[in-house]
């Protein structure tokens, strides 16, 4: 009798931390929701489509915070993706043991250390490298693109594309590489006996298996490179307005928050800022929902049928 008794409070109790999580989640939406009803009501949904932010006459538009934040994000995934998978190919491939483990310790660290950190970083040494070096050489040899035109700022959309690339090698690091370690020896094996090359065997064995394990990488740094914000918020400039120049000053949603919420002085504009954070956040939960759906269109159960 004990013993059932154990099972099922065992078994409800976990029921409730699970149904927790979507309690909170859906808490945090209605909330969200609820005290931004006067933005909503004031600008519809050309709050998404509108370029003006103009606080003292209570005129507010998201886009250029949404393009700021996708953006950024995008350029960050494009740097990070092939350097961090790289990274974890030479750990569980190529680096001998004792190497490996001294790199996955120090790769740990760095996704531990503090946003703000990384900010102050990029501010005294990557922003002069940029201003000085890096934005001049572009705009000489590739200032013929939009992309690449306009004033050397040191700040800008590229540099905080790259310091949230920084941020996020770590995530796709750490969990490429023990997808890596997790591929059977037997399929690396069979793929040397075969006469393949060690190239070969990664592009041909071990990336096709860990494939899913890499999407859920990216998406997780993909994640945490959407909610960043002290660190972008240091770096990218805090202009909002939509510029095609990677090199010109932007601005996300997490940074508008955390610079103007404190500073907004009427009601409209708080519930302007409430909305920004719920527009960040259906963002986030859509982002998901689709690395969901990829993974299991990648999974093995979605291959078979």
């Amino acid at each position: 009798m004990s013993a059932g008794w154990g099972d099922w409070l065992f078994e409800n109790l976990t029921l409730v931390f699970a149904v927790s999580i979507f309690v909170i989640a859906a808490a945090i939406a209605w909330q969200l929701f609820k005290n931004s009803s006067l933005a909503r009501h004031a600008f519809g949904w050309s709050f998404l489509t509108k370029q003006i932010w103009d606080p003292v006459a209570e005129d507010f538009g998201a886009l250029p915070f949404i393009f700021g934040t996708l953006v950024s994000s995008a350029l960050a995934l494009l740097i990070a993706i092939p350097l961090g998978v790289g990274v974890a190919i030479f750990l569980s491939e190529l680096a001998p043991r004792n190497v490996s483990e001294s790199c996955a310790f120090l790769i740990e660290l760095l996704a531990a250390i503090p946003s703000v950190v990384y900010g102050l970083i990029a501010v005294f040494v990557l922003v002069p490298i940029m201003r000085e070096y890096v934005q001049p050489f572009l705009i000489k040899t590739l200032g013929f693109l939009p992309l690449f035109r306009g004033p050397a700022y040191g700040v800008g959309m590229l540099t905080a594309a790259i310091v949230l690339a920084i941020m996020i090698v770590p995530f796709i690091t750490t969990i490429s590489r023990e997808i890596f370690l997790s591929v059977p020896s037997s399929l690396k094996e069979a793929a040397m006996a075969l006469g393949a090359t060690h190239w070969e065997v990664v592009r041909l064995a071990v990336l096709p298996y860990a494939r899913s394990g890499i999407a859920g990488s990216i998406f997780l740094a993909l994640g945490r490179a959407l909610g960043e914000t002290m660190a972008v918020t240091m770096v990218i400039g805090n202009r909002p307005e939509i510029a095609a120049s990677l090199l010109a000053p932007g601005y996300t949603m997490a940074a508008v928050l955390a610079n103007e919420f404190t500073e907004a002085t009427s009601d409209l504009y708080v519930h302007t800022l409430v909305e920004i954070g719920l527009v960040l956040f259906a963002i986030t939960i859509l982002v998901n929902a689709i690395g969901r759906l990829i993974l299991y269109k990648m999974s093995p159960h979605a291959e078979a049928h």
